[in-house]
């Protein structure tokens, strides 16, 4: 079965009629997903300043068609009406729709993913400390991280600070990683290039 993928429809920075084509447009795009036995979940919607209008919408997509059903909403989309709002000759009102990503992949900390080496250590500490493998090197073997640590002059000290420098290491890669997809994400919003649609629509 084909994995799910997420679908964000924007209005940019356009008119409130653009926060109505999204509504419009997403509704239409919901109804023609069922109709080829995807299934849609709406998973963010940020309101539009006008009851029942919409500035953005992220969507789920799932089903052996949702590719094919995405790939045909994707790109810039045109709701061809007049505007309800005010008077204006303008019928055009674009926005965007793009893939993303949501949800960075997590890799779970174990210990048992953790090879774990006594080396000797150098510096200060006597004969003793320079003799006697305190010193640890831990590698995760998933994401290929490695620390060594000496702070102590026993080991098993020195190994549960490694497993805790490793795992804070993960956490902060994790982070990182989810702001990143989060800024593409917002990204997309400015994206919108009006003019040359891969669909219009019209009520």
């Amino acid at each position: 079965m084909s994995e799910p993928l997420h679908l964000l429809v924007s209005a940019g920075r356009g008119p409130e009629e653009c926060s109505w084509a999204v509504a419009e447009l997403v509704a239409r795009l919901e109804a023609e997903a069922a109709g080829a036995g995807v299934r849609t979940e709406r998973l963010e919607s940020v309101a539009g300043d006008r009851r029942g209008t919409l500035r953005s919408v992220l969507l789920r997509l799932a089903g052996e068609r949702a590719a094919r059903v995405a790939g045909a909403w994707t790109g810039t989309l045109c709701w061809r009406a007049p505007s309800p709002f005010r008077s204006t000759e303008r019928r055009n009102w674009y926005v965007i729709a793009e893939r993303c990503e949501v949800g960075a992949p997590r890799t779970e900390f174990a210990e048992a993913d953790v090879d774990i080496v006594p080396c000797r250590t150098g510096g200060p500490g006597g004969q003793h400390r320079n003799k006697v493998s305190t010193a640890v090197r831990a590698t995760h073997r998933p994401t290929g991280m490695v620390v060594v640590v000496d702070t102590e002059r026993r080991f098993g000290l020195n190994r549960r600070i490694a497993l805790d420098l490793l795992r804070r290491r993960l956490e902060e890669r994790h982070s990182a990683a989810g702001a990143a997809l989060e800024t593409a994400r917002w990204r997309v919003h400015d994206d919108l290039v009006r003019g040359n649609p891969v669909r219009t629509e019209r009520p």
